[in-house]
């Protein structure tokens, strides 16, 4: 006779990733939100490790995929050295110092930075930020350490490694001046400008990109070798951009003008008002300093409402020279391309009536007239 016993199945609930419990373990607040209005006025904490305020934004559209963080160095103070086996690029919001980078065995070199500059510590350089300004310096971090500490989970091994990754930096003089290489993407048409610092992104050249929308210009750069890339999208007054849908990982920073931004879940149709999905779609408004993620397989669509030219900076992976499987994905998808050919972008004559009639409302409110009469989508090749 064969004995039956029974087997017991214990109920696990999935255990927090490596990445969220080191960030509990660092100290300082986490916030998540879907977005940040103000990231000048987000409550920061001491941070030990960087000897400076600071706090993490887990935004919703993060996923894993890049990590994002603002920090706060108080007059005539400067961060901790650090170095790590992940890649970071840092946004200057306020005020000014010196950035000093040394690779291993290397003369240190200086950076001066300001409000508006952009760079990125090579990967594995020693660095730290210093402040040289009256005032507060306030930064933002976008990095790939969810995807680095998630895959070794060992700190001391990405934290300190003394391996140099001389093949992106090799303590070269003219490293951090600005660069003068600019090309043109064949693959999806957009232009490229290869420099490891900018000193002041709200004064970059956007070249024309009217696959987005009438009068849209843009700028895309590679920076430091990394798969992480930025890029500037600039708008004109009274219009708007295209819908259009990506992956994960990306960090939206307005620089200019105010307005808001509509997202929703791609299940519920290019036209969500129309199909009684309204409920479901939601509103960011920004002004500059605001930041928010776009969730992966969401449409999102940017509006500008002020009487300027709107100026947004996008942080991701999606390098052309470096590039990783999902931005691979996302241009053989058609990002660039309209929906209609089973690509990720919705034209201005297949986008919900309802969008254009509450931007109209909204510019109306504010006495600005739309510029949208003449804007109709352009055909792709």
């Amino acid at each position: 006779m064969v004995s039956k016993k029974s087997t017991l199945l214990l109920v696990k609930h999935r255990a927090k990733t490596y990445y969220e419990r080191w960030m509990e373990k660092e100290g300082v607040p986490v916030i998540d939100a879907f977005a940040v209005t103000d990231v000048q006025k987000v409550t920061m904490g001491p941070w030990r490790r960087l000897g400076c305020q600071g706090a993490y934004l887990q935004l919703r559209g993060l996923e894993g995929i890049t990590g994002l963080y603002v920090g706060k160095i108080e007059p005539g103070r400067m961060t901790e050295p650090e170095r790590h086996l992940y890649e970071k690029v840092i946004y200057i919001v306020a005020g000014e110092g010196v950035a000093e980078i040394q690779q291993r065995d290397r003369v240190p070199q200086s950076i001066c930075w300001q409000a508006g500059s952009l760079f990125s510590p090579p990967l594995n350089t020693l660095h730290r930020l210093i402040n040289f300004s009256r005032e507060p310096a306030v930064f933002l971090a976008l990095t790939t350490a969810p995807m680095v500490l998630d895959h070794f989970h060992n700190e001391q091994f990405v934290f300190h490694s003394n391996f140099s990754f001389n093949e992106r930096y090799d303590g070269e003089t003219n490293y951090f001046e600005a660069g003068n290489e600019r090309y043109l993407a064949a693959d999806n048409r957009q232009g490229v400008w290869e420099t490891n610092f900018i000193s002041d992104v709200r004064q970059v050249r956007v070249d024309a990109q009217e696959e987005k929308g009438e009068g849209i210009s843009i700028a895309q750069f590679e920076i430091s070798n990394n798969t992480l890339i930025g890029q500037l999208a600039q708008w004109p007054v009274g219009r708007y951009h295209k819908a259009q849908r990506i992956d994960g990982g990306a960090v939206l920073i307005a620089l200019r003008s105010q307005g808001y931004t509509l997202l929703w879940p791609s299940e519920l149709g290019t036209r969500p008002y129309e199909n009684g999905y309204g409920g479901q779609v939601e509103r960011v408004n920004w002004m500059p300093g605001s930041v928010f993620s776009p969730p992966s397989r969401w449409f999102y669509q940017h509006f500008n409402t002020a009487a300027e030219p709107a100026l947004q900076l996008a942080l991701r992976c999606g390098s052309q020279k470096f590039p990783v499987g999902g931005s691979v994905s996302a241009i053989r998808t058609g990002l660039y391309t309209s929906i209609k050919q089973g690509a990720a972008r919705i034209d201005y004559e297949d986008e919900d009536p309802e969008i254009r009639r509450q931007y109209q409302a909204a510019l109306e409110k504010k006495g600005i007239t739309p510029d949208m009469i003449q804007a109709v989508a352009v055909n792709d090749d």
